[in-house]
């Protein structure tokens, strides 16, 4: 039976949104996933899931039950919140992803706390089913938040950085 992990789904909503589609229906294998545009203005589609058998991976829900697809809460390192942009430029994740504060493993961070940066400077790298996507500074600044953590799941605009 396929599966489908938070990674694929936050891939298929990033394609819809980049659509104009107004509901995208997709079935695999006994899970219907069904995608509808709310009213304008709304911050995220509606998306839910429903299993055609007694067997999926989203739990095992009885035949035709609705389980809300809901990714795990992002752990925000200060109150992304109370941050307030006036002070600054909030750095937001333009996708569902995992955040990656280097290059690699081994490597040194792309910025820290207090580190100047310029426009078009890499502050990050969001990876989805492999494929990475580099974070980039709009304004010259300093970094005074890191809102995320290395590794963790981020959602589409939720803040990664504060520049002021």
């Amino acid at each position: 039976m396929m599966s489908l992990s938070y990674a694929d789904v936050g891939e298929i909503l990033k394609m819809i949104e980049s659509s104009s589609c107004a509901e995208v229906v997709l079935e695999l294998d006994g899970i219907k996933m069904v995608v509808r545009r709310g009213e304008q203005g709304a911050s995220a589609p509606e998306v839910s899931a429903v299993s055609g058998s007694d067997q999926s991976d989203f739990g095992t829900p009885t035949k035709n039950e609705v389980a809300s697809l809901t990714p795990p809460q992002p752990a925000n390192k200060p109150d992304a919140d109370k941050a307030v942009a006036g002070n600054g430029d909030i750095v937001k994740s333009p996708m569902v992803g995992t955040f990656y504060s280097k290059p690699s493993p081994e490597d040194p961070p792309f910025v820290a706390v207090g580190r100047k940066v310029k426009k078009g400077d890499t502050l990050c790298l969001i990876e989805v089913m492999k494929l990475f996507t580099t974070v980039e500074c709009a304004t010259d600044g300093t970094v005074d938040t890191i809102f995320v953590e290395d590794g963790t799941l981020v959602e589409f605009d939720q803040p990664l950085f504060l520049v002021s």
